[in-house]
């Protein structure tokens, strides 16, 4: 017996073989495209042209190019977005470690390296293996909220997705033409066959054993429990996306069951006021202010004077990076574009904001908001939520809340706004 990984004889499951790799191939494929590109419109969210404060990447030269601001319309945009991305991601897992485990002779080859396009594709393999157990880990971790992993999520994210769509680039680019040859093989040796739907083992000798044990499930009842596993933690998943019964079924998410709470703050946070530092004392009515700064000076408005400005009403969710989000909100507030003239600016023509929190410790203390989420009439500094005050977890004494941006960009327990072009 062969005892060396090294040796094809070493791996004997008779379900490895170009069919089964292809397929599942196939699924990565189309699935890690979509988080590609979710990924991507999720990093756009953050607008991270604006200012440094919502860009966790620093020195990210080219590759932190966006193409547009990012919209307020549809509202819903960036829930559904990172819905997608989250939920698909999780959903992908055992597709990801059945591709795994369907390739890890390959990994054990020898000689290491037969020629410069072989050492080449070698360190692309290792680079692509490396980089998607990499970046589904994080994100498998980031949506629990256990950072056991040292550093920032979005710098460690968002790298890491770079380094994987460059090792796949490469790896596509020199895989393809000895793909084509082996589909050719594979159609060659079939239409000479008695059509068992089996492939040749020539065709591709590192995936197929010279020695291969019993099988015990067919090729088929392996993707048949490969894709079981995708729809179990696909239907433990999504329902964190949705109100009602539904968010029940998301056993997996932390904001799946049952609402966190009765009544009209009965929605689901991540920061609590206690989580960061927020007392009781700083934001009663007799000690807190909203200072706003623009070019007419400073104004100062205690919680009672910005209830008798003119008030207006959004529908909005909360969505999140770890890919939970809620329903529609009904939250009150003055509109920011005119808070904004207050100090000195045209409603109409509001600029950029710098908006700050009390909160003292922790990411996105401040967080800037670009002008067209300024001048849309849905973005609000809230004080109430759903017909009563904001709670002291959801950002009382007033709060951020903007259409369609991402939920730690609604900064709770606002202190400060300075409006211009940031």
């Amino acid at each position: 017996m062969a005892r060396s990984p090294s040796s094809p004889s070493f791996w004997r499951s008779p379900v490895r073989g170009p069919w089964f790799t292809s397929v599942l191939g196939m699924v990565l494929l189309a699935g890690i495209t979509v988080l590609f590109v979710t990924g991507l419109l999720s990093y756009a969210a953050y607008n991270p042209g604006l200012s440094p404060v919502n860009d966790k990447t620093p020195d990210k030269g080219l590759l932190g190019f966006y193409l547009f601001a990012w919209p307020t319309d549809p509202h819903w945009l960036y829930r559904l977005n990172q819905g997608v991305h989250v939920t698909l991601g999780i959903t992908l897992v055992p597709v990801l470690l059945a591709k795994l485990w369907s390739v890890v002779p390959r990994l054990f080859q020898l000689p290491p390296a037969r020629s410069l396009a072989h050492a080449l594709e070698r360190i692309s393999l290792l680079l692509l293996v490396g980089g998607a157990l990499f970046e589904f880990v994080t994100g498998v971790l980031n949506v629990q909220l256990d950072y056991l992993f040292p550093g920032s999520f979005y710098p460690l994210h968002f790298y890491g997705a770079w380094v994987f769509f460059a090792a796949f680039v490469v790896h596509a680019v020199l895989k393809t033409p000895a793909a084509v040859r082996n589909l050719r093989r594979l159609r060659e040796a079939r239409a000479g066959e008695t059509g068992s739907g089996e492939e040749p083992a020539e065709a591709v000798p590192s995936l197929v054993s010279p020695d291969p044990v019993a099988p015990t499930t067919s090729r088929r009842g392996a993707l048949g429990l490969v894709g079981g596993g995708s729809l179990l933690l696909f239907g433990t998943t999504v329902g964190q996306n949705f109100d009602g019964p539904l968010r029940r079924t998301a056993l997996l998410a932390p904001h799946g069951g049952a609402d966190p709470g009765s009544g009209p703050g009965g929605f689901q946070i991540n920061k609590t006021a206690a989580s960061r530092g927020i007392s009781a004392a700083e934001t009663r009515e007799e000690a807190w202010r909203l200072v706003l700064t623009g070019p007419s000076g400073s104004v100062r408005l205690s919680r009672a004077e910005l209830l008798e400005l003119p008030l207006h009403s959004s529908a909005l969710p909360i969505a999140c990076v770890e890919g939970w989000s809620t329903g529609d909100q009904w939250w009150r507030g003055v509109r920011i574009r005119e808070l904004a003239a207050l100090v000195g600016y045209d409603a109409d023509a509001a600029p950029d904001v710098m908006v700050e929190s009390l909160q003292r410790h922790g990411a996105f203390r401040k967080a800037a908001v670009r002008s067209n989420q300024v001048r849309d009439p849905r973005s609000l500094l809230a004080l109430d939520v759903n017909g009563e005050p904001l709670t002291p977890d959801h950002g009382y004494p007033a709060r951020i809340i903007v259409p369609a941006a991402p939920g730690v960009l609604n900064t709770k327990w606002v202190a400060r706004m300075t409006f211009g072009d940031l």
